[in-house]
């Protein structure tokens, strides 16, 4: 399974982003099965849970930090996820990865946790200056 996100890049504050994260090495029914989830890393501090959709509902979970200034969406023609950031501020300045977990039993609690997923992109840096 791998993971590739893109869209990354440097915008002022107020300004908008789009992220995208292509899948590969899953079939369609198979990804039937798994969350996909953004986080982001920003320097010296954790990874963060920013948020989450399930390919079979299209269900979403959002930080509370974002929550009406991003929105997550999946393109299923492309086997793509995909973040909408509106409204940036420049504390949303981070490494944003996208990653894929299987949905199981565990991932109901751990859905905004790292550990939570099994697969992970690459990272795109997306800096937000004031």
């Amino acid at each position: 399974v791998q993971l590739q996100a893109s869209g990354g890049g440097l915008v002022q504050a107020g300004g908008s982003l789009r992220l995208s994260c292509a899948v590969s090495g899953l079939s369609r029914r198979s990804l039937n099965s798994y969350g996909m989830g953004w986080f982001r890393q920003a320097p010296g501090k954790e990874r963060e849970f920013v948020a989450r959709i399930f390919w079979v509902s299209g269900r979403e979970t959002y930080a509370d930090s974002v929550k009406g200034r991003f929105t997550i969406s999946l393109d299923n023609a492309k086997n793509t996820v995909n973040l909408q950031m509106n409204m940036l501020k420049p504390d949303d300045t981070a490494v944003y990865f996208c990653a894929a977990a299987r949905s199981t039993v565990s991932y109901i609690e751990d859905y905004n946790k790292p550990r939570g997923y099994d697969y992970w992109g690459q990272g795109t840096q997306v800096t937000v200056s004031s």
